[in-house]
């Protein structure tokens, strides 16, 4: 089996929301409504533009947002890849990434020669860039199909920030060889705001790592 990262640009309305902003969006498309993730700094504006353009049936604010839309995104006029998936024996891992003002797809076939195939078809009618193609091994019986990434919380652009550079300075060694302030400096916020981000953080991956074991 084969995987490649494609980022695909287009005009639809997540596209536009994140064309000149760091926020991204995650989405799960259903037929009758979507499940978005919208991670960021700039979440606000982006949550604006996706009230307008598509519309906000509820969300949840905690740094994250999480979002169910009023409808589908492919009743207003999104380009859909499924005609490339379908034409070349693809298929896509969810979620659909949105950043950068493109989409973001992981794409799945058993033959390399397919995601070829995929991707040309696609670059005739968009403009594509391929971030990743690498060969998947054959998982043992016990093993998960998808890599550990897939399990991974989604940390806001800050709060990975704020985590490598406590990481990087030694604040989880034992004794610790920083300082919060010290973090703070490093990355150019006050100490509370990185403590802040420093919390969200360790419990997102905590988390994580419990729901895995």
């Amino acid at each position: 089996m084969y995987e490649a990262v494609f980022h695909i640009q287009g005009e639809g309305p997540y596209e536009r929301a994140t064309a000149a902003n760091t926020t991204r969006i995650e989405l799960w498309c259903n037929d009758h409504c979507d499940l978005l993730f919208v991670v960021g700094d700039e979440d606000d504006h982006v949550l604006d533009h996706i009230r307008e353009s598509v519309g906000v049936r509820q969300h949840l604010a905690d740094d994250d947002r999480i979002i169910v839309t009023d409808a589908c995104l492919k009743q207003h006029g999104e380009e859909h890849i499924e005609q490339y998936l379908t034409a070349h024996g693809c298929l896509t891992v969810p979620p659909l990434r949105y950043e950068n003002g493109s989409k973001v797809v992981r794409v799945l076939a058993l033959d390399a020669a397919n995601l070829t195939a995929f991707y040309r078809d696609v670059a005739s009618d968009h403009a594509v860039t391929v971030e990743s193609k690498r060969e998947l091994g054959t998982p043992r019986v016990d093993a998960p199909v998808f890599s550990p990434d897939a399990l991974l919380p989604t940390l806001s652009p800050r709060q990975r920030e704020v985590y490598r550079t406590a990481h990087e300075q030694g604040y989880f060694e034992l004794p610790r060889e920083t300082t919060t302030a010290q973090i703070a400096e490093a990355v150019g916020i006050g100490r509370r705001t990185a403590e802040h981000h420093l919390r969200r953080a360790e419990k997102k991956l905590a988390d994580a790592l419990v729901e895995s074991l």
